[in-house]
């Protein structure tokens, strides 16, 4: 299974080796993984990535589909990306930022997370590549991602997860019909799995064979937040860490549009957030790293519990390179950063959310990001998703119903605050 592109192909991030295009994400020679390669030359020639030729296309990921690997007589219908990028005032006021931006993929179609710009790309290559069933290992948003946009495509879906899974993502990737397969171990346990089914049973894991097209679906958020700032690029972004390859795209993106001329050249640091109960790239930096020392994952934020992240040592090093930093944060500041994100912009995120938030506020605080530089923090997922974190959270608040009289709301009021407004004082 093979299909021919002019603009772009598989090439090996350490020999150089190339492999045109098939289901493979690993060199056979030297094991380092594999990254689609464009030829930027031919696609200036060709004038189809500009900003005229961009503002023409659809509100969505395929606006740039010039830069992203879509085999040829692909046509895409669904509506993925282009979700807003909103200035975070009362977020900024309260952790010390004048320019801070949310790019709040929480609201991503179809599923509510940026797990959508990735499978979106992987499975145009699935269909090109005639596998009949698709599939992921996923700790609970690519698995809603694949389910849905298989079951949109006509294809079968077989997702793998680890058994303690929250269950709002249970549930929402088994209402589209998927074949969803409980494994008793962690992500890396599941990973390793997959890669054994992909191979016997001709499955097509986008995070596995099909990883190197599933990952240039990260770089469409990167082209977003450039054309949002009105084709300039941030001074930081704040991004949170699985399996480290969203942060280095996002920097692929940038340096794309550098090279064909859409953006000013400027430095860009970047920096990643992490779980302290999961936080083998963090701890890379910290220690000034080119590899990961793998954990075992123990945190509520389930979404980036991946103890032993593929493209971990690479992002390590790219983070150091930008002179960007990473940070992780216990649960207990997870939770509080998914409070204080609802409470001051009103975007309720699930825990990586809550990981993304307390980091950059702790990033403030310790001065490595300066209050006036323009910084983009990426929220990556929906906080209807992990409910079950904030369990208890409000058990302190009086649930009692008030009768339907003014007098007994009056009341309530003087209860709850300690303080009865005159103008609210009336007969019943």
């Amino acid at each position: 299974m093979e299909y021919s592109c002019q603009t772009y192909q598989l090439k090996c991030n350490e020999c150089g080796r190339t492999f045109g295009n098939r289901p493979l994400s690993g060199c056979p020679e030297c094991l380092a993984p594999l990254e689609v390669h464009y030829d930027l030359d031919l696609i200036q020639q060709q004038g189809r990535f500009t900003r005229a030729a961009i503002a023409a296309g659809p509100f969505n990921i395929w606006r740039y589909a010039a830069l992203l690997p879509i085999p040829e007589g692909f046509e895409p219908d669904l509506p993925v990306g282009f979700t807003p990028l909103v200035r975070a005032r009362n977020l900024g006021k309260r952790i010390g930022g004048d320019q801070l931006f949310l790019k709040n993929d929480s609201v991503c179609f179809p599923t509510l997370s940026f797990k959508d710009r990735v499978v979106s790309v992987a499975l145009a290559n699935a269909q090109k590549f005639g596998f009949e069933t698709v599939g992921c290992s996923s700790t609970g948003n690519l698995a809603n991602s694949v389910a849905a946009q298989a079951a949109r495509l006509g294809l079968k879906a077989c997702i793998l997860i680890p058994a303690d899974l929250e269950p709002a993502k249970i549930l929402n990737t088994l209402v589209y019909g998927a074949r969803l397969v409980r494994i008793d171990g962690n992500y890396d346990h599941v990973n390793r799995l997959c890669t054994l089914i992909a191979d016997e049973y001709s499955y097509g894991f986008v995070n596995v064979n099909l990883r190197p097209y599933y990952a240039e679906g990260s770089k469409t958020q990167g082209y977003e937040i450039a054309e949002q700032l009105g084709w300039r690029l941030p001074d930081n972004v704040v991004c949170p860490m699985a399996g480290g390859s969203l942060i280095r795209k996002l920097r692929k993106a940038f340096n794309e549009l550098i090279a064909l001329g859409l953006v000013e050249d400027k430095p860009v640091r970047f920096f990643g957030a992490q779980a302290t109960g999961c936080s083998p790239i963090s701890h890379s930096v910290r220690e000034g790293w080119d590899y990961i020392e793998p954990q075992r994952p123990n945190t509520i934020a389930r979404s980036l519990a991946i103890g032993n992240p593929a493209d971990g040592p690479a992002a390590s090093k790219m983070i150091r390179a930008t002179g960007g930093w990473a940070e992780d944060v216990s649960d207990v500041e997870v939770v509080s950063g998914i409070q204080e994100l609802a409470e001051t912009e009103g975007i309720f995120t699930e825990t990586a959310g809550g990981v993304t938030t307390a980091v950059t506020a702790r990033l403030y605080a310790l001065g490595r990001i300066h209050r006036d530089q323009t910084t983009v923090v990426c929220i990556t997922g929906n906080g209807l998703k992990t409910t079950d974190a904030l369990a208890g959270r409000f058990d302190h608040l009086d649930a009692r119903a008030v009768r339907p009289r003014l007098a007994d709301f009056t009341e309530y009021l003087r209860e709850l605050d300690g303080v009865l407004e005159p103008e609210l004082v009336a007969a019943d």
